[in-house]
């Protein structure tokens, strides 16, 4: 085989491996964001058999993460990927980090569902809880969403919902304390909820991380600790 023919020949071997490592990746999202939607919906229905389930079903997310993490060293040991490429692998490193630690929010979040099914429930139906998670929800699909596409302008407008996201978490918190306060005999059902929300903010967080990700992927930025409006120069729609 030619020089040039062989050189061919690794380039598309290794963007077939960058392909799949992507596809793997997304497949990890869509099971976490499946996990979360269960969680939330454990708690909202009091189905403690269902809560049960997702937090026993982590080790799937966890044997995803160790997977694809094995498959990076690989390409990074074999490859040695420059530049762009480099700074997928890094990401998608990142990135599965994040979608490993939202599955054991998940899990909690299972955990404490079963919990909260067997305690008096609310009128309500913990309406709060399922305003936030389905919050969360959408800033998680839209966070691999804009994963797969590459997408920055969409990174940039999940990640700046993660304020929002933060604003609901303290008044959930506020309206449990006064709930606390009010009636002491609730204090132990009424903290199993301020733990579901918090679990749901650092999911919030997480998605948040991973959208910086694609904007370090995309442009080689790395917007961490920094506020958006500062960063908005970066994006390309910015004048």
């Amino acid at each position: 085989m030619e020089a040039s023919g062989y050189t061919d020949h690794i380039s598309r071997r290794f963007n077939k491996d960058i392909e799949e490592l992507r596809n793997k990746v997304l497949a990890m999202g869509g099971l976490v964001e499946a996990q979360l939607s269960k969680a939330v919906s454990a708690i909202v229905s009091g189905d403690s058999e269902l809560g049960l389930k997702v937090a026993n079903d982590d080790y799937r997310v966890n044997n995803l993460e160790v997977s694809i993490d094995e498959e990076c060293g690989r390409i990074l040991a074999t490859r040695s990927p420059a530049a762009s490429d480099l700074r997928l692998i890094v990401a998608i490193i990142k990135t599965i980090t994040d979608l490993e630690r939202i599955g054991d929010e998940a899990e909690k979040i299972g955990y404490l569902a079963a919990k909260l099914a067997v305690m008096d429930r609310p009128p309500d139906s913990y309406s709060e809880l399922k305003t936030l998670g389905n919050h969360v929800s959408h800033m998680l699909r839209d966070a691999m969403n804009a994963f797969a596409r590459l997408d920055i302008n969409d990174a940039y407008d999940v990640a700046a919902e993660d304020d929002r996201v933060d604003e609901e978490y303290e008044a959930l918190t506020r309206q449990c304390i006064t709930f606390m306060m009010e009636d002491p005999r609730s204090i132990k059902r009424v903290m199993n909820v301020t733990w579901v929300a918090r679990s749901l903010e650092r999911i919030g967080d997480h998605a948040k991380n991973i959208c910086e990700y694609v904007i370090y992927m995309v442009q080689g930025k790395d917007v961490r600790h920094t506020a958006y409006s500062e960063s908005s120069d970066l994006s390309p729609d910015a004048d």
